[in-house]
């Protein structure tokens, strides 16, 4: 008996390395992606010009929904069996590195993109993604109602449109925009754009002339009431039914307008992102991390660069409205020319173009979604007039302090 239960161990185990032996010394590369799944003629054609060129590696590709993209990421995580290269936002991405659940990156791997994006994309010094695509919002405005408003000058930071919004709105009747401050990050990007990136500075004078202005307009019917619980969306609806004449959007939006208001899509121009005093301009980045417990690292670094060579980022923005972090891409005509007659190559343009000139995003170690939460807040009850404004900016300013050690 004690000889049989001998070769029947021997047999299991004989087995079980059997098993597992294939899945350890195959080099299949697991790639998630979110919400690409309409693009996957695309996907599955880069796939597989990438496993000619590489036959020691297959990428196995799964594309997840936006929504579940953070929590399916961190179960996998913590059950010890992520994917090898996931497409996340850098927020999440960053709260990831953070606690150590990614590969960091040699950083010169990545000199073929913006170094601005890269260098959104470190903690500590240290490159935690490799960046995927971007996008950087425009001034949509209409040019009837433009003209109806007498001005001689478009509006190039926020402080012009904000002191052109009362002649704006006695010359045409309608709003000079909407600008949704209480939503997600909104008013965090303005004041990112003034220098305003830390609790010290949320609390100074220029920031309470910023939160200002933005009250005086509200509270003389300046800007929509809606201003502060509605969002892009809303605002986008309004600016397609002629009550708004400006507003700050992707250039994927654009074909929105085209087929929802093809009348005001007919008088709509674009032109340059609204700055503040630093001159900068904001940008919306996705990336590409390879956890720290992947299996198949040198697979996925090998893929993702692939994936973002100049070849593919042209051929994904020209299927999409997004804009490549490819420098060479970059710098290809599609990007750089524009027909001033076509409102979305002019847009391609300008969106492309302001990719070279990047406000450094707020870096947050922690806490950053409470924070927005709180700054939301604020901006409602100051806009309302419910509190003091110094004072509510003051109690701000110390609940970031507070979010930061925690």
């Amino acid at each position: 008996m004690k000889k049989f239960l001998i070769i029947a161990a021997i047999i299991i185990l004989s087995g079980g390395l059997f098993f597992i032996k294939p899945s350890e010394s195959s080099n299949e590369v697991v790639f998630w992606t979110l919400q690409m799944g309409t693009f996957d003629k695309y996907m599955n054609g880069v796939i597989a010009e990438f496993e000619a060129k590489n036959p020691d590696v297959k990428i196995k590709w799964i594309d997840v929904p936006y929504s579940e993209g953070e929590k399916r990421t961190l179960a996998s995580i913590l059950s010890n069996t992520p994917p090898d290269l996931v497409n996340l936002t850098p927020d999440f991405s960053s709260v990831l590195a953070q606690k150590q659940a990614l590969e960091f990156l040699d950083c010169e791997k990545l000199s073929a993109f913006n170094s601005e994006i890269v260098n959104d994309l470190k903690y500590q010094g240290k490159c935690y993604a490799i960046p995927f695509y971007a996008t950087s919002s425009l001034t949509f405005y209409n040019k009837e109602l433009f003209k109806k408003s007498g001005l001689q000058k478009l509006p190039v930071t926020y402080d012009d449109l904000n002191r052109d919004a009362a002649a704006i709105k006695a010359k045409t009747n309608v709003f000079a925009t909407m600008p949704t401050v209480a939503e997600n990050d909104t008013m965090l990007k303005i004041l990112n754009k003034y220098d305003i990136n830390t609790p010290e500075t949320l609390a100074s004078e220029k920031s309470q002339k910023i939160f200002s202005d933005y009250k005086m307009l509200y509270q003389k019917d300046l800007i929509p009431k809606e201003s502060i619980t509605q969002t892009h969306r809303e605002a986008l609806e309004k600016y397609m039914s002629g009550q708004l004449v400006f507003i700050q959007s992707g250039a994927n939006f654009l074909n929105i307008v085209k087929e929802n208001a093809p009348q005001v899509y007919k008088h709509t121009d674009v032109s340059n992102q609204l700055v503040g005093d630093t001159g900068k301009y904001d940008v919306s980045i996705m990336n590409l991390v390879i956890p720290v417990k992947a299996r198949h690292k040198d697979g996925a670094l090998r893929f993702a660069l692939f994936l973002t060579n100049k070849q593919n980022q042209l051929e994904l923005a020209k299927l999409t409205t997004i804009l490549p972090v490819n420098k060479d891409a970059l710098s290809d005509t599609y990007f750089t020319k524009a027909d001033d007659n076509d409102v979305i190559s002019k847009a391609r343009k300008i969106s492309a173009s302001q990719l070279n000139n990047l406000e450094s995003q707020i870096q947050f170690e922690r806490n950053r979604k409470e924070f927005l939460t709180i700054l939301n807040t604020t901006v409602q009850q100051i806009l309302l007039g419910e509190r003091d404004l110094k004072t509510t900016l003051e109690k701000t300013a110390e609940s970031w302090k507070i979010l930061e050690q925690k």
